[in-house]
C-alpha cells in the first residue's frame, strides 16, 4: 500500500471518527446513570432506559415531534406545489428580469436568519399569527422557497425540451405540459427537493423559538433546547430527545442518500 492510501486511509478514519464520536457520546449519556452522567465517563458502567422512560411518559416528545411532522410536511407542500411553476418558468421561459429575478432568490437565500426575525415577527403579531402553525409555515417558506427554487430549477435544465415541445405543438398548455410531461421525467429531483426542504424544516429553530409562545405549537429542537428539570437541566433526557429527533432524518438520508447526491450532482444528472 502506498504512502497516500495510508494518509487517505487514515484522514477517512480520523474525520469518520470526529462525525461518529457525537452520536455515540449521546447515545452513551441517554443510557448512562444520572450518577455518572456528571463523573466525567465515557463508558457507561451499566446501561439503563430510566431517561428514555422519562421522556416518553409525557407530552415532553410527541406534542412536539407531531407539529414539528406538521410544519415540515406543511412547509415542504407549499414550496414543491408553488416552487416547481416558478423553476420551470425560470428554466425555460425567456422573460424580462429574469436574471433578477434569479439574483433575488439567491439574495434571499443568502440572509442571515436572524437579521429578519424582527420584521417577521412584527408582521406576524400585525396578522395575528404569533405562536399559530401558520405562523411557522410562512417564515420557514422565506428560506425554504428559494433552496426549493433553485435545486428544482437545475433539475429542469437537465431534462430535454423536445417532449414538452411536442406537447405544445399538439396544442397543450404551457402548464398541462409542465403537469402531464414535465412533472413525471422530474419527480427524481422533486423528491430530492422535498426532501432537503423537509430536513430543513424539521431541524430548524431560531424562527420556531422566535414564533411560538406556549408548548402547543413548540417543534422538537425548541422542546429539547427549552427542556428543564426542577434543580438542573436532564442531559440524559436532553441526549435521548436529541436521538429521537434525529432519528426520522437520518432514516430519510440513509434511505435516499443515492437519490440526494445524483440529483444534487448536475454530471450525474445529464448521465441519467
Amino acid at each position: 500500500m502506498s504512502a497516500r492510501r495510508i494518509t487517505t486511509a487514515i484522514a477517512v478514519a480520523l474525520l469518520g471518527a470526529a462525525l461518529v464520536y457525537p452520536l455515540y457520546f449521546a447515545l452513551a449519556a441517554s443510557l448512562m446513570p444520572e450518577e455518572e452522567l456528571f463523573g466525567g465517563s465515557r463508558f457507561p458502567s451499566r446501561l439503563v432506559i430510566d431517561h428514555y422512560r422519562a421522556l416518553f411518559a409525557g407530552d415532553t416528545l410527541w406534542r412536539p415531534l407531531g407539529n414539528s411532522f406538521l410544519v415540515a410536511l406543511s412547509t415542504t407542500a407549499s414550496c414543491i406545489v408553488i416552487g416547481t411553476p416558478c423553476a420551470y418558468a425560470i428554466a425555460r421561459l425567456r422573460f424580462p428580469g429574469r436574471n433578477a429575478v434569479v439574483g433575488a432568490i439567491l439574495t434571499v437565500s443568502m440572509f442571515p436568519q436572524i437579521s429578519i426575525v424582527s420584521p417577521l415577527y412584527l408582521l406576524l403579531r400585525t396578522l395575528g399569527l404569533i405562536d399559530s402553525y401558520p405562523g411557522l409555515v410562512l417564515p420557514y417558506l422565506t428560506f425554504a422557497m428559494p433552496l426549493a427554487v433553485w435545486l428544482l430549477a437545475g433539475t429542469l435544465r437537465e431534462l430535454p425540451p423536445w417532449l414538452e415541445e411536442a406537447a405544445l405543438v399538439d396544442g397543450a398548455t404551457r402548464f398541462r405540459a409542465l403537469l402531464y410531461v414535465v412533472v413525471p421525467m422530474a419527480l427524481p429531483g422533486i423528491a430530492t427537493t422535498a426532501i432537503l426542504t423537509f430536513i430543513y424544516a424539521y431541524n430548524e429553530f431560531l424562527f420556531a423559538l422566535s414564533f411560538t409562545v406556549g408548548p402547543e405549537h413548540q417543534t422538537l429542537p425548541v422542546a429539547i433546547a427549552l427542556l428543564r428539570g426542577r434543580y438542573q437541566i436532564p442531559w440524559g433526557e436532553v441526549m435521548a430527545a436529541s436521538l429521537m429527533a434525529s432519528l426520522p432524518v437520518m432514516l430519510l438520508v440513509l434511505a435516499f442518500q443515492r437519490r440526494i447526491a445524483r440529483s444534487l450532482s448536475p454530471g450525474a444528472r445529464s448521465r441519467r
